[in-house]
């Protein structure tokens, strides 16, 4: 099964549609949101979104209650502060990664085989394309928010194939 991974749109309703189309191109069943949507219209932006979209919250993510009543109306699933999903017998943890120490927690546990995060607006690994290796490997997809060269360079999400473990970097392009 294919899987995206998308985080930090903070709001980028542009990104969000370039993003969604990537995802739709590539017929991902799933879409996994490592938080930081900001505002409950993001969220809702992810209606034409041909898969179920899945995430947990962000720092930046005050207003849970709309947030959750967004994924709501758009049938999908938001986890609060840490999810877990279970995908072709790969057991997935997401965390938004505010504190380093929960993250690390998270990954010296060993509990998940992968461990989406994001937060830092740098992609992990840095390795456009690959394949996921030791328990737990962690990927963030970086910011999906259009790249500001004082914070990060480049904006994209990811494309995971459970099946074969390969995972890919897609950059939006942004005007």
């Amino acid at each position: 099964m294919k899987i995206g991974i998308i985080s930090d749109t903070h709001d980028d309703v542009d990104n969000i549609g370039k993003a969604i189309e990537i995802f739709n191109e590539r017929k991902v069943a799933i879409v996994i949101h490592a938080g930081d949507y900001v505002f409950p219209g993001a969220v809702k932006e992810f209606k034409t979104l041909t898969g179920k979209l899945v995430g947990v919250l962000g720092n930046n993510d005050g207003e849970r209650t709309g947030l959750l009543a967004a994924f709501l109306e758009i049938g999908g699933q938001l986890l609060g502060e840490l999810g877990e999903l279970e995908i072709d017998r790969m057991k997935i943890g997401i965390y938004h990664g505010t504190s380093e120490d929960i993250k690390q927690n998270l990954i010296s546990s060993k509990k998940y085989d992968l461990l989406v995060c994001g937060h830092t607006h740098k992609r992990e690994p840095k390795e456009r394309t690959g394949k996921i290796g030791e328990k737990t490997f962690v990927l963030n997809p970086g910011s999906a928010h259009k790249a500001a060269k004082s914070w990060f360079d480049e904006s994209g999400v990811m494309i995971l194939d459970t099946q074969t473990g390969e995972y890919e970097y897609v950059s939006i392009m942004t005007k």
